[in-house]
């Protein structure tokens, strides 16, 4: 293939401007051809960030027009499966934002339609291009911990009034909450460092007046490696914990703060020199099996992996950025979390064939 791969955003919102379209702008290979919006002002930030793009009001539109060779989808949750089961008829390649669908049947259904049609389907797991995560990988990589014996992952906020929107007024059937907003990210890392989960556990929780979805979630995994990883996700914590703990025989890592790769789109930015380094005042800190501490530079972030990933699959010059199989196991925990809450009572996975 010498030309460009066409990319079309279907839904230019939050995450359609901010994380899918720089990061595609910044990548070698495809270019932005196409979104989807029926918003007037966004559409003239699109027009004048991506010159000559084409605009579309609906979809079936764009996903007609012979325009794109990949669709991008970031439309609100319940409509992530059926887009994408529309784009696969078509034979278009689909990137899907996380979550994959919301619920674990629609997910296995979709990637089962992918595959009967020989089209390539993957999520936008962006986090594992997060610079602390990267920088903990690779400390398990290494051993250089020794036996890790637990994982905490917070991705706290301090948000206690409501802000609107879709994510906040539906529930988690239909795809809302934090549950399905954070869950993803920070279910798909502890899966990434320690695979597959035999135990759930969840306090799924909406403690803001007037909230109608979950906006403070805990998740303890026991891994059948031994390994327990306790997840955190919270739209109402006034004091942030560390993002990272992580603890094991031969000694321990801490970091605070989220990646900068988020702030940095947010205000314009482009993946470039320097891009996704942390500041040496914010890197983590190792501490040794003598109980001796130092800094530990971070990792660079590299969100734009992904789409750079992407390029070569749909070149069929390597697999694609994220296997959907593995947002699908997410999925799966996010329906055991779901029913250990409600029961109160640990959940045990069925092993997937």
């Amino acid at each position: 293939m010498n030309n460009d791969i066409r990319a079309g955003i279907i839904g230019y919102g939050l995450a359609g401007s901010v994380f899918h379209a720089p990061l595609i702008a910044a990548t070698d290979g495809i270019e932005l051809a196409a979104i989807v919006s029926r918003d007037a002002e966004r559409i003239r930030q699109a027009r004048a960030t991506y010159p000559g793009i084409a605009v579309f009001e609906t979809a079936e539109e764009l996903l007609d027009s012979g325009n794109v060779d990949v669709a991008v989808i970031t439309t609100p949750n319940t409509t992530h499966a059926p887009i994408a089961h529309e784009a696969i008829a078509r034979g278009i390649a689909v990137v899907v934002d996380k979550p994959l669908a919301v619920g674990v049947d629609e997910a296995a259904t979709l990637i089962e339609a992918a595959r009967a049609a020989d089209v390539l389907l993957t999520v936008f797991q962006n986090r594992r291009w997060d610079g602390d995560f990267l920088t903990i990988a690779h400390l398990v990589a290494a051993g250089t911990l020794g036996k890790i014996a637990r994982f905490e992952s917070r991705f706290e906020r301090w948000r206690p009034k409501l802000k609107g929107g879709w994510r906040e007024s539906s529930k988690s059937s239909e795809g809302g909450g934090l549950l399905f907003d954070l869950g993803p990210h920070i279910i798909d890392q502890a899966l990434q460092l320690f695979g597959p989960v035999e135990w759930v556990y969840a306090e799924v929780d909406t403690t803001r007046p007037d909230a109608t979805s979950d906006d403070d979630v805990f998740i303890a995994l026991t891994h059948t490696s031994g390994v327990r990883s306790h997840l955190f996700a919270s739209a109402t914590a006034a004091d942030l914990g560390p993002r990272f703990r992580l603890l094991g025989t031969q000694g321990a890592y801490v970091t605070y703060g989220l990646d900068v790769q988020e702030a940095a789109l947010r205000a314009g930015g482009r993946p470039g020199p320097g891009w996704g380094e942390v500041p040496q005042a914010d890197w983590g800190v190792l501490t040794n099996v003598d109980g001796e501490t130092s800094p530990l530079p971070t990792r660079a972030g590299q969100y734009q992996s992904f789409y750079a990933e992407l390029v070569a699959a749909v070149r069929l010059q390597g697999p694609v950025p994220v296997d959907p199989t593995q947002p699908l196991e997410a999925l799966r925990i996010i329906d055991a979390a779901l029913v250990s809450s409600q029961t109160q009572k640990v959940v045990r996975m069925t092993p997937t064939q």
